[in-house]
């Protein structure tokens, strides 16, 4: 008498159905799915199927934790655990102008914590720390593991992609996703996100979750959910897992484009830059330090973080980053050497009034529109295009004032630009309605606290 195996009813189709009807799948069961798709038994459009499935029908908690243990599993996990200081990384949720990890992990490398680093590429209306980085003449994203320890070991901070071998299955999904509009899915994002920073080997780890109509998790109530989910995840795995909820009600910083970016990012290491990102940066940093158990209190480590900050130390530690990974470290003392496109074009002002609003969503598309963002995968993309805005939402402008200026690659990209920018920002006769405060909220395991209301 032969022995039922408790994955011998596995057909894709079925799978898929019951996922579309709300149904809770068996462990073995989503196991069983998950490894088909990646040895071939699963097609790409089954499993394409089965995440628009799930974007609609979500997963249970023990879906969910079989999804991070397969994605986790796919690969390989890190022991950093010779480094002796605490490994402590941050990853944001996405966002238009978030260029924070160029200036985040050199500056919390020189606080004293390792920072090992493994980004993504533009995902949706968003940019990706990856494509920013390689707007650097010569840098490298796509380092060996031996390199990525050795950089680390040596600098304090790597910043990759993901490799083959680290969580290949959300590798693939995340492709996947990207390309079938079910990216902005609660247990997706945080199977993804948590697969590859539980293989990173950290003590403690940071999340910045955007909220607001530029976040691909627009609303607060489940920007919330999502935090509490993810922290969840580190926790139960021994990993020290907090989150900031920032503002993605508008852009952050003034440059929105991989290298218009980056140019922003080497400010703001200089001790210059928007206020908005330094403020954010610093924020970070500090929870960076708490969760890291190096400080016990957010003051003393705000404290810390803008003394190396503004007194350069953290733009030496970029620029040693750099040039360990193949990058041009002159970079970070003249940014002009970044790729600049051939076409800046402003935008006036058709009259004066009120700023009541720079939506960040067309700033995004605007960008891929113009060749700065993939629309299909594996597109190669021009990182010197993109937007710097002259206003922000309360400014008071006069008519014929500039607004922003389009960077493009042709007169014809120029002008589809235009057209973005001049759709992201409203002017009123009357004064706009508070915005979204930079930080709202803090999670830490279960806890939530409020930091400041709309």
């Amino acid at each position: 008498m032969s022995v039922a195996r408790p994955w011998a009813s596995m057909i894709p189709s079925r799978v898929i159905e019951r996922k579309r009807e709300g149904e809770t799948l068996e462990e073995a069961t989503l196991e069983e799915f998950l490894q088909g798709y990646l040895d071939g038994r699963v097609e790409e459009y089954q499993m394409a199927a089965f995440l628009m499935a799930v974007h609609f029908q979500g997963l249970s908690d023990r879906e969910l934790e079989t999804l991070v243990r397969v994605m986790l599993g796919s690969g390989r996990v890190l022991d950093l655990s010779h480094l002796g200081r605490p490994r402590v990384d941050k990853h944001s949720t996405g966002g238009v102008g978030d260029k924070v990890s160029l200036v985040l992990a050199p500056l919390a490398a020189e606080l004293g914590l390792y920072v090992p680093m493994m980004s993504g590429r533009g995902l949706g209306h968003t940019g990706g720390t990856l494509d920013k980085l390689e707007a650097i003449p010569g840098f490298r994203t796509d380092l060996t593991l031996v390199e990525f320890r050795r950089v680390l070991e040596d600098v304090g901070c790597a910043m990759i992609g993901q490799t083959r071998e680290i969580a290949p299955l959300d590798r693939r999904l995340y492709d996947l996703r990207n390309a079938t509009g079910t990216v902005p899915s609660i247990p997706l994002i945080a199977a993804s996100i948590m697969s590859k920073k539980l293989a990173e080997g950290l003590t403690a780890l940071v999340l910045d979750v955007k909220v607001g109509d530029g976040a691909f998790i627009p609303g607060e109530p489940r920007a919330l959910e999502l935090a509490l989910t993810m922290a969840r995840i580190g926790r139960a795995r021994g990993v020290r897992t907090s989150a900031l909820l920032t503002a993605m009600d508008r852009p952050l910083g003034r440059a929105v484009g991989n290298a218009l970016e980056t140019s922003e990012a080497v400010e703001s290491l200089r001790g210059a830059g928007p206020p908005d990102l330094r403020a954010l940066v610093l924020l970070l940093a500090a929870e960076m330090l708490v969760a890291g158990e190096v400080e016990g209190d957010v003051e003393t480590s705000l404290r810390k973080a803008e003394a190396a900050l503004d007194g350069g130390r953290a733009l030496e530690r970029f620029q040693r980053l750099v040039s360990a990974q193949g990058g041009d470290p002159r970079v970070a003392e003249d940014p002009s050497l970044l790729p600049a496109a051939p076409e800046a074009v402003p935008l006036r002002a058709e009259r004066g009034g009120f700023v009541t609003r720079v939506a960040p969503t067309p700033l995004g598309y605007g960008v891929m529109e113009m060749g700065g963002g993939r629309k299909r995968l594996g597109e190669a993309i021009d990182p010197s295009v993109g937007f710097v805005l002259h206003v922000a939402p309360g400014a008071r402008v006069d008519e014929g004032e500039v607004l922003g200026i389009v960077h493009a690659a042709a007169p014809g990209d120029a002008e589809h630009g235009l057209q973005a920018l001049r759709s992201a920002i409203e002017i009123s006769e009357e004064p706009p309605q508070p915005l979204r405060p930079l930080v709202s909220h803090r999670v830490r395991g279960s806890e939530v606290e409020v930091l400041a209301r709309s």
